[in-house]
């Protein structure tokens, strides 16, 4: 009777090892899916400024080159003709440029603590 006792015991133990395991587990896939969204929403809102002070920047040239261009119309056309030439170039160059760095900040940053742990 004392040994039937202690096995269950025993499964019992083992029951709530495995269900802390589990919580840990769970825990630690919502601190790295929390880290990755924080990363990508403060990326998101520092390019939405940078974009907004490109806007700027953009109409202010093509109004300068409306000027030294004497056609506002001309300004505007070279201003646009230099962003399709750099979304071509982008475009062209997007595999190395875009998806690989942001692939690897991703996988950094959901694998930064297992490194951490290993040192």
């Amino acid at each position: 009777m004392e040994d039937l006792k202690k096995v269950e015991d025993l499964f019992d133990h083992a029951r709530e090892y495995v269900n802390i395991r589990v919580d840990e587990a769970k825990l630690a896939v919502a601190e790295r899916v929390s880290a990755v969204m924080a990363m990508v929403i403060a990326t998101a809102v520092v390019n939405i400024i940078f974009l907004l002070g490109l806007i700027f920047a953009s109409a202010a040239g093509a109004f300068a080159l409306g000027i030294w261009l004497k056609s506002y119309w001309l300004g505007f056309l070279v201003v646009a003709g230099l962003y399709f030439l750099a979304g071509l170039l982008v475009w062209g160059a997007k595999e190395r440029m875009i998806r690989v760095p942001i692939m690897n900040a991703i996988i950094r940053q959901l694998f930064k603590n297992n490194e951490d742990e290993k040192d």
